[in-house]
């Protein structure tokens, strides 16, 4: 192992040493004990002996936080000595003593605010992502500054980037309900009061999506341990680290009963977030290992190699070319290009045009949630600032899934007329930045609507995010004609993002505006893929017209329709919307209605049923937009936003 290796690994386990002495601390009350900062007493360096177990406790914690940072800082200063030539480590290295900093300075508030539940979610955060840094640096050590492998499929790495996000993001809904002080609240596990789906009702939201999204998490790791054993057989890394976060995982899990059954016990919720801790940092270093692994990339400097093998089976092909040593690492573009013709490029990867439409269902849901806060509800300067905030979050969600999506489907873009100018599929973009330029976007994302929007809405977008990527993208769209209708689920979910971020749960009329997306997506997207049928033919995507014919999607097309009406008007009685409304979904409604209908009577003619499908996918959009504007009209007259 080289110095900056040796140091890094040490870095990584003082680290969580640091984590498991803070929930201790936590535990034990111990957070005020030292009331000043950074010493526990004015003019008094070490507690005296007489001092108690807190007193002691926090010191403790707050002497490793500062030798941590010397050791970040020498690791910084070892990357621009040593690898210089890898710029991945020098970048990672200074971002981590910036958020070492920024970690001290989060420390400092805690005490400054008593120890308040918002400031120990950020501290725990803010913890998680270190920890996260600094095992990258330490695998990234492992690989040469370049890398000429070509890149090989990186499939399995993007469900071990979204394994260790959602472990991350289990942990803040951990830390939330030690926050809020819910802990509690349901006296059984694994059930709650008996069930397993209790009513979310005040204070026990917190506890209940704690408890359904680790059994989400459950499922994913279980799936990534999976889909990792038929990786590299004569050399099963992955595997062995899938199975140890697995594991760990599961381990966690049993812990946190155990914390409901001992009735929060000190041991109970140290070795709860310990085991969390580790977990998060196995799957970070499964993402990374996974990366190079599909690079091609052979490991140096800890002795055994290990290895260059396939993505989620795909082969990685290996040889000079050019490519990225890693994540920012330099190499050459396929193509050369200016520095704003590559911005419009990565600009283009996020799809644009589809990320406005998200958008507009997300503003409405908001305004029309509003109405339903108790007492005086938001300010119109946070609600304004909220909003930007959800749109911001919400349009680099779209990006991210919309990038990756370009990633994966590159191969069949380049055989669509309407495609092929993508940026991968004219290789004007090297594969490998996409797919890593996708994963920072939606880590971005969920980590600015946690930040200043909250869980759950930053949840339901990392959801929206993993239900296109792997859902759509990945299982239903090369398999099956409902591909578009399931898939549609991930188009849908904005309005029920926007309505949590004003509101912090799921409310019926926030259902029944994603069945309105839901519903929409079919006729919308069915308009589309008759105008374009040929394309989907020859990439051999089973698009319901090349399967079923025109005849048979112009009736389904018209049965959507049909649904997607019903919905918007029954939405009048379950959102309680006025006249404006109602007006709005009648007249829309049935010129929808209308030109489905005659489009489903020209479906034997190929050449009328094709210009009739152009003139409803035109309709539908402007259908969404005025609709969804409607809601937002709707709601500010009836009830206005500042009363």
């Amino acid at each position: 192992m080289t110095r900056y290796q040796r140091l890094a690994a040490l870095t990584v386990l003082t680290t969580l040493v640091l984590v498991i002495i803070g929930v201790v601390v936590r535990a034990t009350n111990s957070g005020m004990a030292c009331p000043t900062w950074p010493g526990c007493f004015e003019g008094q360096a070490l507690p005296r002996l007489d001092q108690g177990f807190g007193v002691w406790a926090e010191w403790i914690h707050r002497t490793v936080a500062a030798l941590i940072g010397v050791f970040i800082v020498g690791l910084a200063v070892l990357a621009w000595l040593d690898h210089r030539d890898r710029r991945s480590l020098v970048i990672s290295s200074v971002a981590a003593v910036l958020l070492t900093g920024y970690q001290a300075w989060l420390g400092r508030e805690t005490v400054r605010l008593g120890n308040s539940g918002e400031s120990v979610l950020a501290h725990l955060a803010s913890a998680m992502a270190l920890l996260g840094l600094l095992v990258f640096v330490l695998v990234r050590s492992r690989y040469p500054a370049r890398i000429t492998g070509l890149g090989g499929n990186q499939r399995f790495t993007l469900l071990a980037v979204f394994s260790a996000t959602a472990t991350f993001a289990l942990l803040l809904f951990g830390a939330n309900v030690t926050a809020t002080g819910t802990g509690l609240w349901f006296a059984d596990w694994p059930l709650m009061d008996g069930g397993l789906f209790p009513g979310l009702v005040g204070g026990n939201v917190a506890h209940v999506l704690h408890r359904w999204f680790a059994a989400v998490v459950a499922a994913l790791v279980i799936l990534t341990w999976r889909a990792a054993r038929p990786l590299h057989p004569d050399r099963p890394v992955l595997a062995r680290i899938a199975l140890l976060g697995t594991v760990l995982y599961m381990v966690q899990v049993v812990i946190g009963g155990a914390q409901v059954l001992t009735r929060l016990a000190g041991w109970t919720q140290t070795l709860h977030v310990a085991f969390g801790a580790v977990t998060w940092a196995v799957f970070v270093g499964l993402a990374v290992t996974s990366y190079f692994l599909a690079r091609g990339a052979e490991s140096e400097g800890w002795g055994a190699s290990a290895g260059s093998g396939p993505g989620m089976g795909s082969g990685a092909k290996t040889g000079s070319g050019s490519g990225a040593g890693g994540p920012g690492d330099g190499g050459d573009a396929p193509t050369a290009r200016t520095r704003r013709e590559s911005i419009q490029a990565y600009v283009a990867l996020t799809k644009p045009r589809i990320i406005e439409l998200l958008l507009v269902t997300t503003v409405p849901a908001m305004v029309l949630a509003t109405r339903d806060l108790p007492g005086p509800g938001i300010q119109v300067g946070d609600w304004v600032w909220l909003t930007v905030w959800t749109l911001v979050g919400g349009s680099l969600a779209a990006g991210s899934a919309n990038a990756i999506n370009c990633y994966l489907d590159r191969d069949i873009d380049k055989l669509m007329v309407r495609t092929r100018r993508r940026p991968l599929a004219e290789e004007v973009v090297d594969p490998n930045r996409a797919v890593v330029f996708g994963i920072a976007l939606g880590i971005i994302s969920f980590a600015l609507m946690a930040y200043f929007v909250n869980l759950l809405a930053a949840f339901l977008t990392l959801l929206a995010i993993g239900f296109y990527v792997f859902v759509y993208t990945m299982l239903l769209k090369r398999t099956t004609p409902q591909n578009i209708v399931i898939g549609g689920a991930a188009g849908a979910l904005p309005p029920v993002i926007g309505w949590a971020a004003v509101t912090g749960n799921v409310g019926l009329p926030a259902l029944f505006l994603f069945l309105l997306v839901f519903y929409w997506t079919p006729p919308h997207f069915w308009a589309l893929s008759l105008r374009i049928r040929k394309d989907y033919a020859a990439a051999g995507v089973p698009m319901l017209p090349v399967v079923k014919g025109i005849p048979e999607t112009t009736r389904q097309i018209a049965l959507y329709t049909v649904l997607l009406v019903v919905i918007s008007l029954a939405f009048t009685a379950v959102g309680r919307m006025g006249l404006i409304y109602t007006a709005a979904a009648v007249v829309l409604g049935g010129i929808f209605l209308l030109q489905a209908w005659r489009l489903w009577q020209v479906g034997s003619s190929e050449e009328r049923s094709t210009a009739g499908a152009i003139k409803l996918y035109r309709y539908s959009i402007s259908y969404l937009t005025l609709l969804f504007a409607a809601v937002a009209v709707d709601a500010l007259v009836v009830i206005p936003l500042v009363r």
